[in-house]
C-alpha cells in the first residue's frame, strides 16, 4: 500500500481503519468459555472462535463443541455482543482472517483472540466492502508485516487502527461487495459439494474394500 491519494480514482479516498469504524474492540478477556459440549441454547451465550472464520463468513463446526458463556457472566459482557454487520478479524495466531457477522450470529460473543470492527450506519464504509477489503492480498500483507513475531504472532488493536483503507463512493462499494459476496456464495456451495462427495467416496471405499458392495455393480453410475 502506498501513501498519498494521487493514484486514487475520482471520488475515492484513503482513511485509517480507526476513522471508518465506530469501535475496534478485542473480545472479552478475564475468563474463558465454559460448558463445552453443551448446545448453544443450553443456558448461555455461544462464542465465535477464530477457527470459525472461513471464506469471510462464520462457519460453526460441531454445535456440541461450541463454547458457551453462562448467562450470569454473559450479562456483564453486553458491550461485546455481536450485531449484524460487525466484522471479525483474527488478531493472534493466523492473523488477518475475517468474517462478516450475519443475523445468525447476532448476540454471540467474540473470542478474546478476535477483534470486532463495528461500523457506524452513517459512516463512509459498508460492512460487505470492508470484509472484502480486509481479505485482499495487499491488506493481508500489511497485516502480516505488522504482526508481532513472537511464539504466536499477534496484532494490537492500536496497530490495526492504522490500517489504510481505500474508500470508494457508496454506490461503488455496494457493487464491489455484491460481486464478491456472490462469488463467496459460489465458493461455499462448491466447497459443500466437495465435502459431501468426499464423504461419499470414503463410505463407498469402505464398502468396496470389505466386500460389502461389488464393484461390478457400477457404483460410479450413481454420479
Amino acid at each position: 500500500m502506498t501513501s498519498g491519494d494521487a493514484a486514487l480514482p475520482d471520488g475515492w479516498q484513503r482513511l485509517p481503519l480507526l476513522d471508518v469504524c465506530a469501535s475496534i474492540q478485542a473480545g472479552p478477556g478475564g475468563g474463558r468459555a465454559q460448558d463445552r459440549g453443551r448446545a448453544p441454547d443450553g443456558g448461555g451465550v455461544p462464542v465465535v472462535l477464530p477457527r470459525d472464520l472461513h471464506g469471510r463468513r462464520i462457519v460453526r463446526g460441531d454445535a456440541e463443541a461450541t463454547p458457551v458463556i453462562p448467562w450470569e457472566r454473559a450479562r456483564t459482557l453486553e458491550k461485546y455482543y455481536l450485531v449484524e454487520g460487525d466484522v471479525l478479524l483474527t488478531r493472534t495466531g493466523t492473523v488477518g482472517r475475517c468474517a462478516l457477522v450475519t443475523a445468525e450470529h447476532a448476540g454471540w460473543l467474540p473470542h478474546p483472540n478476535l477483534v470486532r470492527l463495528r461500523l457506524s450506519p452513517a459512516g463512509p464504509v459498508r460492512a460487505a466492502y470492508l470484509t472484502a477489503y480486509l481479505s485482499s492480498t495487499a491488506t493481508q500483507e500489511w497485516i502480516r508485516s505488522r504482526a508481532v513475531n513472537s511464539v504466536i504472532p499477534s496484532l494490537s488493536t492500536r496497530v490495526l487502527g492504522e490500517l489504510p483503507v481505500l474508500v470508494p463512493p457508496g454506490a461503488e462499494q455496494e457493487r464491489i461487495g455484491a460481486v464478491l459476496a456472490a462469488l463467496d456464495d459460489k465458493i461455499r456451495a462448491h466447497t459443500e459439494i466437495v465435502r459431501a462427495t468426499s464423504e461419499y467416496r470414503d463410505a463407498l471405499a469402505d464398502a468396496l474394500l470389505t466386500g460389502a458392495l461389488r464393484a461390478d455393480r457400477d457404483p460410479g453410475a450413481r454420479f
